[in-house]
């Protein structure tokens, strides 16, 4: 009389499980991540208590020592004179997709507020949408966490 195993043996394995470990690992990550605006201009902005969560398509900064510099997309800033600015924002503005399209301006926070309205009123004049970033206040930071 021989002995034999009610169920053979199955050589495959399951991967439903390690693709739902995956998928939430994933969904973990992309939730806790922050999203930076890699820039290499060291610009200092005032605090704010609230933020914006759009994402501009054009950047304007403005340093400490007030030069200009602008980026579309996800190019480098790069220098520009008051003159030449407002020609690319138009531009800039005009090849923005729908929903992004204003300018963010990045001013140091040692940047006198005149010159920070002179790029506004600029913008205003030519109807472009233009928004001051600031950086969140440590009380908002704290809520976040």
């Amino acid at each position: 009389m021989s002995l034999r195993r009610p169920h053979d043996m199955m050589a495959t394995f399951s991967m439903a499980s390690m693709t739902d470990i995956i998928f939430l690992l994933l969904i973990f990550f992309m939730i806790t991540s922050t999203f930076v605006f890699p820039t290499a201009l060291e610009v200092n902005l005032p605090q704010s208590t609230i933020q914006t969560a759009l994402k501009p398509s054009t950047r304007v900064f403005i340093d400490r020592e007030r030069n200009l510099y602008a980026s579309f997309g996800a190019e480098e800033p790069q220098p520009m004179q008051q003159d030449a600015l407002l020609a690319f924002l138009q531009l800039a503005q005009q090849q923005a997709a729908p929903g992004e399209d204003f300018i963010a301006i990045y001013a140091d926070e040692d940047v006198p507020y005149g010159a920070i309205v002179e790029v506004l009123d600029m913008g205003a004049k030519n109807n472009l949408k233009m928004v001051l970033a600031t950086r969140p206040t440590t009380t908002q930071k704290a809520r976040k966490q």
